[in-house]
């Protein structure tokens, strides 16, 4: 508990979440785990329980020696005031900032960056250029296909140590006990492989210099600017929401007794957080909604199996990131463009390694994935997998839970974990955790596999919170 008053400035993306207490018992807050139940994350000021509030972005606090917030004040709002800029001027911007932010996060530091086949991390290997002092790797899931070989090729190129890493099926029990600690289980642990070698990473160097959000900012929503607001909410609902989300929710909040309707609730709050964002393009604004509410409470959640190891450095999280996007059109920021340019200026050797997404075709031919050319490639390379599979009778692990829920024993510890915790029974009934469990084993594992990790999730909530008083009321 605090001692005395204290003055918390959040960041306008956090990369850790303050929960602040608030008024009142320790009563769940049972609707807002029903959104986290349907999304994998908590919404807003949202946790857990009704008396405890998680201190928003961009923010102000100042909290009383109770460690209650007594004043919360923005500093900085998001925003929409694009410049008339040319791709060629935008780029040139970009990379003043985003190499000037990667200088001050990385002096004196030996980097460990990871390396993957899209552009975010391949445009940090591009800020690094030159440097001595950069260990890269990645890692692929066992029974799959190699990702690894896009981060070699781009660290060849560079002169960076690479190191392949694999991700071996069920790792998850043997850490699923620190990750709960860890993360408080705010998000679910079949996201996080990392985890899985996290030992072995941690010598590599002394600073994690991760990828985060790039994507996001870099990028269009793919919607029309003129949207109305309640398309706009259409479209983060079907953004947020998992498989099988939407029918856990419901099905927990009628087992609740909750009143009106999970997705109504859910449409809701949705359109109410969107109308506070003052921007009118649609895309900036729901740019915007992910970057307030998505980023601080399910990117951020799992960055803390980074820190536990080493100190992490995120440049696309830095305040000065976001504000420079803010000033860019969207007719620049849709499809990836300013990174793709600033990838082909200062790196061009970098720019020809293939696109995982589009490959074999690199940044300077991707374009022509989809051109009536590449058919027969796509066709032949679905029907290699389909010849494959039938051959062997097995399918390439390509979905972080396949690692940990397929197989005698992974489906041993998952039934350890759901059915033999005696606190998870008194927070969702044995009759729900049946029922969905069933549909996972018996009518469609890609839908229900979502649902069984999010009671998973809460299962191990019920377990590391037994030792405080918990009210359904």
């Amino acid at each position: 508990m605090m001692t005395a008053a204290t003055s918390i400035r959040t960041a306008i993306i956090p990369d850790r979440v303050t929960i602040a207490r608030g008024e009142g018992g320790d009563a769940l807050d049972l609707k807002a785990i029903c959104i986290f139940a349907a999304t994998g994350f908590f919404l807003g000021e949202d946790t857990y329980y009704a008396n405890e509030r998680a201190l928003q972005p961009a923010t102000d606090h100042e909290l009383d020696h109770h460690g209650r917030v007594r004043s919360a004040k923005p500093y900085w709002r998001w925003h929409h005031t694009p410049r008339d800029l040319t791709l060629a001027q935008a780029t040139e911007e970009f990379a003043a900032v985003f190499e000037r932010i990667t200088r001050e996060q990385t002096a004196n530091a030996q980097v460990i960056l990871p390396l993957s086949g899209g552009l975010d991390s391949r445009t940090q290997a591009v800020a690094l250029r030159g440097s001595r002092n950069v260990q890269t790797y990645s890692y692929g899931f066992a029974d799959s296909f190699d990702e690894t070989g896009y981060g070699q090729r781009i660290a060849d190129r560079l002169g960076f140590e690479f190191r392949r890493f694999e991700i071996s099926a069920g790792y998850l029990w043997r850490v699923i006990d620190e990750l709960a600690r860890l993360n408080g289980c705010y998000a679910d642990f079949t996201h996080p492989r990392q985890m899985a070698v996290i030992d072995e990473l941690k010598p590599l160097g002394d600073l994690f210099f991760l990828g985060h959000w790039g994507d996001v900012l870099f990028d269009d929503m793919g919607v029309e600017s003129n949207l109305s607001i309640r398309d706009q909410a259409s479209v983060v609902v079907g953004k947020i929401v998992k498989k099988g989300g939407v029918e856990l929710a419901s099905t927990l909040w009628q087992a609740w007794g909750l009143e009106g309707s999970f997705e109504a609730f859910l449409r809701d709050r949705v359109t109410a957080l969107l109308q506070a964002i003052d921007i009118a393009d649609a895309n900036a604004r729901i740019r915007a909604f992910k970057s307030l509410y998505w980023a601080p409470r399910w990117t951020t959640a799992n960055l803390v199996t980074f820190s536990s190891r080493r100190p992490i450095a995120l440049p696309y999280y830095h305040d000065a990131m976001c504000k420079l996007v803010c000033t860019f059109p969207e007719r620049l920021l849709a499809k990836r463009q300013i990174q793709i340019e600033y990838i082909k200026r200062y790196a061009p050797q970098v720019a020809r390694v293939a696109w995982q997404t589009y490959d074999p075709l690199d940044l300077y031919s991707y374009k022509r994935y989809f051109t009536a050319r590449m058919l027969p490639y796509r066709a032949l390379r679905k029907l290699a997998e389909t010849v494959r599979r039938r051959w062997t009778g097995t399918t390439l692990v390509t979905r972080n839970w396949e690692l940990q829920f397929l197989g005698r024993e992974n489906e041993e510890q998952l039934r350890a974990h759901l059915f033999e915790q005696r606190d998870f029974g008194a927070l969702v009934p044995r009759s729900l955790v049946d029922r969905f469990y069933a549909k996972f084993c018996e009518e469609d594992r890609v839908k229900y596999a979502h649902p069984v990790s999010m009671l998973l999730t809460l299962s191990m909530f019920a377990r590391t919170r037994r030792d405080r008083s918990i009210s359904l009321v």
